[in-house]
């Protein structure tokens, strides 16, 4: 068994027994042989915890929170690149046990944030400890056995109070990509869901595309806006192979994304950050002209960023393996219309235009994109409806691309002898294709491939959708604010909520990467678990940011400066 001496399985067996969720922090990953153990360990334990939450560092990632799906439902995965203090103070969760192995050189501030997480009566293994660290940690309440490395947290200094275990039935507001995953998620974890459309299938609205595309972002400061899309896009792509895959169970293809360089300055930038070696290759890699020429077979004068592992998907194929995956413990109610919400005897209940009930439960889950704004305790959330239509171009009018490319706008390979090129952002109301959107899509289309002639006489075909954006252009996940009772609260923590209303808003474009993610930060933030992202980028996505923005600002909420390439 590859652990470090004193790290007995009996000491974590004995110590779970009682536990229905139990959560190990392991200061280092190496090859993942100790979590196998551990995961091994739990699955033959008869009197083992019903869930096994297993977090280790790790420095063969790209920086950040990293959640890997698992098969078994009962267990959970996280591996985190980052120094040790920095995992620690961005963890939102509770440990039950720390392993301590490796840390000789990395001093003693990481002891006050590990105590900061730590469970009441929490183990900790230690191996290399220094004295300095030892008496950093005995100082912060871990109290060690006489010549071990091993302690019991013992701190009598106030803790939170862990949340209330749910009640685990939900309703969820919306059948597009971002109500399907909540869905998903909600029943991957034993919940009873019932899923509410308005329409008679899922998918009938910005979900409804033939094809959207999946890419990351890159910014040379790497800021808030970068790392969590980076982090949605790669669990998408973990998560959409649990659920049989792109090419398969989901229509699209993992063909890579080509994103041209907007000019020779945007271009100088991205040979900065290539320069720089903080982006693997096989996540984005900068192409100069001759070789972004070569693998498009067409001119990109200043080059691009090459998305390997992008590509495109459609969204409504990605929905409907969302709602397989539920199973038995989902329930359907298509076709409702339009509805209402209200709060009755500690449930939510959602009513039709006529004041039947449609459905109840004590939590309500509001993933219905810009309808969220007609819901009175959501209306003060600054979100806009903005138009997108795309255009559908004949696969034989333009040239085979073996890639997505993209620029300002983006067009994709063929499908079902059809390419997608698009999408247009505006303010109006007008759900009907319009030949001027049709004019501007077909305008960057010939942009993209430097021929003005491209697509001539293309027919006016397409699919107008409306994108549900916040002025920060960030997604909204996580308990809803109570805007009234706000008062003068002036921390996130504090602002009131709305007992079990949650949103899942404000995805703007990028709906089809941030749905997985959005949905298992959702679940894992309801259920008390420990969150799959950093503490500031949960921070980032939470739905009172904008109580505390109206507040700062007599203008009120506003959105924040991006640097993203």
């Amino acid at each position: 068994m590859p652990q470090a001496p004193g790290m007995t399985a009996m000491d974590y067996r004995e110590h779970w027994h009682a536990s229905s969720r139990y959560t190990v922090f392991d200061s280092r990953h190496g090859g993942g042989a100790d979590v196998r153990v551990l995961a091994d360990v739990w699955r033959t334990d008869p009197q083992r915890p019903p869930h096994l939450h297993l977090i280790a560092v790790c420095d063969h990632l790209q920086p950040g929170f990293h959640r890997f799906p698992q098969a078994e439902p009962g267990l959970t995965v996280d591996l985190v690149n980052a120094p040790v203090e920095t995992a620690l103070a961005q963890l939102v969760g509770r440990v039950d046990l720390f392993r301590l192995v490796g840390l000789e050189h990395a001093g003693t501030g990481f002891a006050r944030p590990l105590a900061r997480v730590a469970a009441a009566n929490a183990r900790l293994l230690g191996h290399g400890l220094t004295g300095e660290q030892v008496a950093a940690l005995q100082a912060q309440g871990f109290v060690f056995e006489p010549g071990t490395q091993r302690a019991r947290f013992a701190s009598r200094k106030p803790r939170p109070p862990l949340p209330p275990a749910p009640e685990r039935r939900a309703v969820v507001l919306g059948a597009g990509i971002a109500g399907c995953a909540a869905a998903e998620r909600l029943c991957a974890r034993g919940w009873q869901v019932t899923l509410v459309e308005r329409h008679a299938r899922p998918a009938m609205e910005a979900s409804g595309n033939r094809a959207g595309i999946f890419m990351p972002l890159l910014s040379k400061d790497d800021n808030v806006p970068t790392r969590l899309t980076r982090a949605a896009f790669l669990f998408a792509l973990r998560h959409w192979e649990r659920l049989g895959g792109i090419g398969r169970a989901i229509d699209g293809a993992a063909c890579g994304v080509l994103q041209l360089a907007r000019d020779a300055d945007h271009a100088a930038v991205s040979r900065e950050i290539a320069a720089s070696g903080a982006v693997p290759a096989d996540f984005a890699e900068w192409l100069e002209a001759p070789r972004a020429e070569a693998l498009l077979g067409l001119p990109a004068p200043d080059g691009g960023w090459l998305f390997r592992q992008g590509g495109w998907a459609r969204p409504g194929s990605v929905c409907d393996a969302l709602v397989a995956a539920c199973g038995a413990r989902l329930e359907q109610r298509f076709g409702v219309g339009d509805v209402a919400i209200e709060r009755a005897d500690g449930q939510w209940q959602v009513r039709g235009a006529a004041g039947n009930l449609v459905a109840h439960a004590p939590n309500l889950v509001l993933a219905n994109g810009a309808g969220a704004i007609r819901i009175p305790q959501a209306a003060a959330l600054p979100l806009t409806a903005m138009r997108g239509q795309v255009s559908h171009v004949p696969a034989e009018m333009l040239p085979a691309l073996p890639v997505v490319l993209c620029r300002e706008a983006y067009l994709t390979p063929p499908s079902g002898g059809v390419c997608s090129a698009g999408a247009t952002y505006d303010a109006d109301p007008d759900p009907a294709l319009s030949p001027a959107s049709h004019a501007e899509n077909l305008e960057r289309l010939r942009g993209l491939l430097s021929d003005p002639r491209a697509a001539a006489g293309a027919p006016l075909q397409g699919r107008v959708g409306f994108r549900c954006i916040a002025p920060d252009r960030l997604p909204l996940v996580g308990r809803l604010p109570d805007f009234d009772a706000a008062g003068t609260t002036e921390r996130l923590r504090d602002v009131p909520r709305h007992p079990g209303l949650y949103a899942l808003l404000g995805y703007a474009s990028r709906g089809l990467i941030w749905a997985g993610l959005g949905a298992e930060l959702l679940a894992a933030q309801i259920e008390g678990e420990p969150l799959p992202l950093e503490a500031n980028l949960v921070d980032a996505l939470d739905p009172a940011r904008f109580v505390l923005r109206a507040r700062r600002s007599p203008r009120g909420p506003r959105g924040v400066a991006s640097a993203e390439l």
